[in-house]
């Protein structure tokens, strides 16, 4: 490791004492977008899908263990590794505790990918998240705080509070995830109207936040970006490498193999953001700027990523394991 590189990540303390600039009726909208989006994926989600889980399991748990335990894991090698502050550090392990993001189906289609598989993906790990997203921040993050105390013999104060990080991912996923899904199979005519519009106004809805939060946090960015996006490029790419890889040692098709990595990568850093600015989860008095950074930047930079691997996979066909030509499905 470059020397030079680990200098700079020691630098990224002073993103600490950084604060963003989020109202409360910032924070209330940005909630409310997240819960928006849910519903509309939930909309997507038929018990077709979960039958398929259990008639072809494979590529679904693969995908999961991919999302939810081989890439905390390794987050956590790169944080033990690169050694960037604590908050910074934990933010990384929030990111990579967060289910799949919201654009990951439309990605996948573009990408030649499995979208069966990716829908079923978003249902299962969205479903879990509720149970996943806590259990794996308070581990990995818990072992960090251990881990960074022991060899600076100073107490990182931070204090992880999983249980009221259950009750946010309850509320602001499993409940219009649940409301998404009843109102699907109660009003299926309706739903089928007006699916695809609430698609885009997921979209819509997701980028304007996206791009109010950076205009309103522009100086900041301008200021610190050269700090984590070197960070954020070797986590996010790491994502993606481990997606495609394990699957690809496993010798899932292709197309599977494209999927599970696009929801490796594609990580809901926005609910990491609305866990970072609850202040009955994280204490509001704690410097807990890095955090903020990394999950803000992750949610430009994962849609960059997965449109850029997406375009490269759309001009390659897709093959099987002996390099013949398979039909996209």
């Amino acid at each position: 490791m470059n020397f030079t590189l680990l200098a700079l990540f020691k630098n990224l303390e002073q993103l600490d004492t950084v604060r963003l600039n989020f109202s409360p009726d910032g924070i209330m909208l940005m909630n409310i977008t997240i819960a928006f989006i849910m519903f509309g994926v939930a909309l997507n989600i038929k018990p077709a899908h979960f039958k398929d889980v259990f008639l072809n399991p494979k590529g679904v748990i693969v995908g999961l263990i991919s999302q939810y335990i081989l890439l905390p894991a390794v987050t956590f090698g790169l944080v033990m590794l690169l050694k960037p502050s604590p908050a910074v550090s934990l933010g990384m392990i929030l990111v990579a505790a967060c289910p799949g993001g919201n654009i990951s189906n439309f990605i996948s289609s573009l990408a030649k990918a499995n979208v069966a598989l990716s829908v079923s993906l978003t249902a299962l790990s969205t479903g879990i998240c509720i149970f996943m997203t806590p259990l794996n921040f308070a581990i990995w993050g818990g072992l960090y705080v251990k881990q960074y105390a022991k060899v600076s013999n100073l107490l990182v104060p931070i204090q992880i509070e999983p249980l009221q990080m259950f009750y946010t991912v309850v509320i602001l996923l499993g409940i219009p995830v649940v409301l998404g899904m009843i109102f699907s199979m109660k009003f299926p005519k309706l739903t089928k109207k007006i699916v695809i519009p609430v698609k885009y106004a997921s979209i819509f809805a997701f980028s304007g936040f996206v791009i109010g939060a950076f205009a309103s946090n522009y100086q900041h960015f301008v200021n610190y970006i050269s700090l984590i996006f070197i960070l954020v490029l070797i986590h996010n790419g790491s994502a993606l490498l481990i997606g495609y890889l394990f699957p690809y040692a496993l010798r899932l098709p292709q197309n599977t193999c494209r999927t599970i990595s696009i929801e490796t990568g594609i990580q809901n850093s926005g609910l990491g953001l609305a866990l970072i600015f609850n202040p009955k989860v994280f204490d509001p008095n704690l410097q807990l700027g890095g955090m903020a950074f990394i999950a803000a930047w992750w949610g430009i930079w994962h849609i960059v990523s997965g449109f850029f691997v997406a375009f490269l996979w759309s001009r390659r066909k897709l093959t099987d394991l002996r390099g013949v030509d398979v039909v996209d499905r």
